[in-house]
């Protein structure tokens, strides 16, 4: 399973959001600056996102987008469902009954995988995510200073 461009970029870009909750709104500029992604791109992704409710919008020169929630509400999977619709691993899990289910050696193993998948996406927070990223930050300032 390979995520597409509208899961890991509206990722990306939502974190930017998180990293900023609280200072106002970021403009879709900064974001599309910084991760290389395209203004227009961005906009549909983060449409998506607002008609779900975790981002909001402000109009006027001041304005951009920023979380409607705490990052702390906002789960890696809601992003990710989101723009992606259902995560899964194979397409015969979709199917409500499968003719072949009952001699079928990979299906347990795809609803294992699946539901690792989920349970680790719906388990991170956008708050867990800049843990995570400060710990990077910090182990690579003393790597720099190590090195020096």
């Amino acid at each position: 399973m390979i995520l597409s461009t509208k899961g890991r970029y509206g990722l990306k870009a939502v974190f930017e959001l998180s990293l900023n909750y609280g200072s106002g709104p970021i403009s879709l500029k900064k974001v599309s600056e910084k991760y290389e992604i395209s203004e227009n791109y961005l906009e549909q992704l983060f449409a998506k996102l607002k008609k779900k409710g975790y981002i909001e919008t402000v109009r006027g020169p001041q304005g951009g987008y920023m979380l409607a929630k705490n990052p702390k509400e906002i789960t890696v999977g809601m992003i990710l469902r989101t723009l992606e619709g259902d995560i899964t691993t194979s397409d015969c899990l979709g199917k409500d009954i499968c003719s072949r289910e009952s001699i079928c050696a990979t299906r347990i193993i795809f609803e294992k995988i699946e539901n690792s998948i989920n349970d680790v996406i719906d388990n991170i927070t956008l708050a867990d995510m800049y843990e995570d990223h400060k710990k990077i930050l910090t182990e690579d300032n003393n790597e720099q200073k190590n090195l020096s």
